[in-house]
């Protein structure tokens, strides 16, 4: 039985390396490298950091993040880069959650596969949550946010040189670019397209960057990966393990209506499982086949991919326990809440 569960433990690392190392998580940390090294700290703390206008700085988190295609661990290094540049812990981790539960990509493919009453639902429930998100974080690390972040004067200036705009845009393309232009087929046809738009970024780059500037964007990348990437591959072992350990029948059964307890199993399972950004739709949809409630459906599209247990372990390593446990307890007591509350009133 332990070789069964080490072999679904591997199985799970083999696919999850093959598929979303090279076109996800790779851009994803030059990603976040770039931002802690080309965008003005400065004019980050004006608008998202902690001092900022809490209502301007979560509608621009929020409202960002729709349109970065990302499941829970990509969007890790991206959000983390955000925060060591300065930005307030709410908006932090209101990237965090929007990103992987409400992006543009899946949610279209939701309303594809299981209705746009569904995908309309997803997205209220989304942005709800992440507001609420925010203000917990704030309020719950309110001192050490003080501490951390300097207070200065809301002054004009550049966010960002043309320059450096231009190749962080490049940076995201590579990271959007094989899911948005490759939604079904080969996953070599998602790496050639990864390849292609990295090449590109990489001769923009060489032409419009010094030694130096090169050489500190890698060191900001390096330090995301030496500290995020191991806990992720972890994490997945864990789930690959918890998988094949998990009695699908007993689960199915248990997650018909739309009581607290069927919303909460979803949202349970949702926050332990990983899901790569498109990959719960279709998850779903076959549970709703089976008996699945609406209800702990939206609860599982929700929780399903915006958290997973890689994504607490690596929460935990860049932001710390508490802020990893407070974040992941809020979504579970939310996605619980809102799976019944749409169940029983609104579906």
């Amino acid at each position: 039985m332990f070789l069964v569960l080490v072999f679904a433990g591997l199985l799970a690392l083999k696919g999850y390396i093959a598929e979303h190392v090279i076109t996800c998580l790779v851009p994803a940390f030059l990603l976040a490298g770039a931002m802690v090294s080309f965008i003005s700290r400065d004019t980050i703390i004006r608008y998202l950091g902690y001092v900022a206008n809490k209502i301007k700085s979560f509608a621009l988190a929020s409202i960002g993040s729709f349109f970065l295609a990302a499941c829970s661990c990509t969007v890790i290094p991206v959000a983390s880069g955000l925060y060591y540049r300065g930005s307030g812990i709410g908006a932090a981790f209101i990237l965090l959650w929007v990103a992987p539960a409400a992006n543009i990509l899946a949610l279209i493919y939701t309303g594809a596969v299981l209705g746009y009453e569904m995908v309309s639902a997803r997205v209220v429930s989304a942005i709800a949550m992440a507001l609420v998100v925010g203000m917990i974080m704030n309020l719950v690390f309110r001192k050490s946010e003080e501490k951390r972040v300097e207070k200065i004067d809301a002054v004009e200036g550049k966010i960002i040189n043309s320059r450096d705009l231009i190749l962080i845009l490049l940076i995201l393309i590579t990271l959007l670019s094989p899911n948005y232009v490759v939604r079904k087929g080969p996953y070599v046809h998602k790496v050639a397209v990864w390849a292609i738009s990295t090449m590109i970024m990489i001769i923009y780059a060489l032409k419009v960057k010094t030694k130096d500037e090169l050489r500190n964007w890698m060191r900001e990348t390096f330090f995301f990966v030496r500290i995020i990437f191991p806990l992720l591959l972890f994490g997945v072992f864990i789930v690959g393990i918890i998988g094949k350990i998990l009695p699908q029948d007993w689960i199915k059964n248990y997650l018909g209506g739309s009581s607290v307890g069927a919303s909460f199993l979803a949202t349970l399972i949702g926050a332990v499982s990983y899901f790569a950004t498109m990959t719960e739709a279709p998850f779903v949809d076959t549970l709703v086949k089976l008996g699945m409630g609406k209800g702990p459906a939206l609860a599982l599209l929700l929780t399903g991919p915006g958290i997973s247990l890689p994504n607490w372990l690596a929460i935990a390593r860049v932001f710390g326990a508490k802020k990893a446990i407070c974040y992941v307890l809020t979504i579970v007591v939310l996605g619980t809440f809102i799976g019944w509350f749409f169940g029983n009133f609104i579906f």
